[in-house]
């Protein structure tokens, strides 16, 4: 039996809660510390699972792995010193505030060996999970993600729908799409809390994605248009549809001739579990095997790139000429 991995989580907001709960359920994981700027916060989570919390300089000496969820201009700095103290690190999304940051930890991370995840969950999603064994067979045209909802309750979001939720769909779109991106339009309202892309593939695969904060019904879907067929993916029930059309035919019924064209849906398997178990286990397995995670810093860079520049067009002049009949 090998030994268990020392677990940290350095921030405990809404996210870092949760990791918290998770590292503390998980049997091959010994939570071994709580940190947060908010110290009464820390001691809080730590009670509520069994562990202490800490200040950074010890997090980082007791600890074999980091989760890192605190606000997002502060994940250089944190993984910086978790890096920089051997300690594998879990960088929740988005991975950085500049580009030019990530670059940097990814860099520093090489040198001293160490792992970096990048919290994109939706990889974990069982129903991603089988997604991604369904479209390697697949010749696909387009696809079309949803991500709306109204404010979250609880918890304040200062950023646009584009960086809060649309970069779900922008890791899951790159990781299903093997093909550099050759366009991007976009669209926005309400200060990007509602907003729309259009991006195009070197490949001619076309995708539609849409995020948004104000809309009073929780939705979160995406599906994949291919020549042999539509599947249709629910995050939410972690459920995947695949929509096909039978060939037609004419039968025979009480001596009239009848046209039949029936659709057939098959519905894969989809294993349960929650997602973030999935993530933490999966980062814990890479951290200790040394081997690539599933959401490295290089992919993690890659979506803030593009998320940034949708973001960036949303927020674009919206006035322009019009020429009506």
């Amino acid at each position: 039996m090998s030994e268990p991995t020392n677990a940290v989580v350095i921030g405990v907001g809404s996210m870092g809660r949760h990791h918290a709960r998770v590292y503390s359920e998980l049997p091959e994981v010994n939570l071994v510390g709580i940190h947060d700027v908010d110290e009464a916060n820390a001691a809080e989570v730590a009670r509520n699972h069994g562990t202490q919390a800490v200040d950074m300089e010890t997090a980082i000496r007791a600890a074999d792995v980091a989760s890192i969820a605190v606000p997002t201009p502060y994940h250089y700095e944190t993984a910086k010193q978790c890096i920089d103290g051997g300690v594998d690190v879990l960088v929740e999304k988005p991975f950085v505030a500049d580009p030019d940051e990530g670059v940097e930890l990814i860099s520093r991370a090489e040198n001293a060996g160490v792992t970096i995840q990048v919290g994109h969950i939706e990889r974990f999603n069982p129903a991603i999970r089988t997604l991604s064994e369904i479209v390697s067979e697949l010749d696909i045209i387009a696809i079309d993600a949803q991500r709306l909802g109204p404010p979250p309750e609880g918890r304040a979001v200062d950023v646009s729908a584009v960086m809060d939720l649309m970069i779900h769909d922008i890791d899951v779109l790159l990781s299903l799409v093997d093909d550099d991106i050759s366009s991007v339009a976009a669209v926005g309202t309400r200060d990007n809390r509602y907003a729309s892309a259009s991006i195009e593939f070197d490949g001619g695969v076309v995708a539609g994605l849409t995020a948004s904060r104000v809309t009073q019904e929780k939705v979160r879907k995406l599906s994949i248009t291919a020549a042999e067929c539509r599947v249709n993916v629910d995050y939410t029930n972690q459920s995947v549809e695949i929509h096909r059309h039978s060939m037609p035919e004419y039968i025979e019924d009480n001596g009239d001739l009848r046209y039949r064209h029936e659709s057939i849906i098959e519905r894969p398997t989809v294993e349960n579990g929650e997602p973030l178990k999935n993530e933490l286990r999966s980062f814990v397995r890479s951290a200790k095997n040394g081997s690539t995670p599933v959401v490295t810093g290089e992919d993690g860079l890659r979506v803030l790139e593009v998320a940034r520049e949708i973001d960036g067009l949303a927020s674009g002049p919206k006035e322009r000429e019009v020429h009506l009949g």
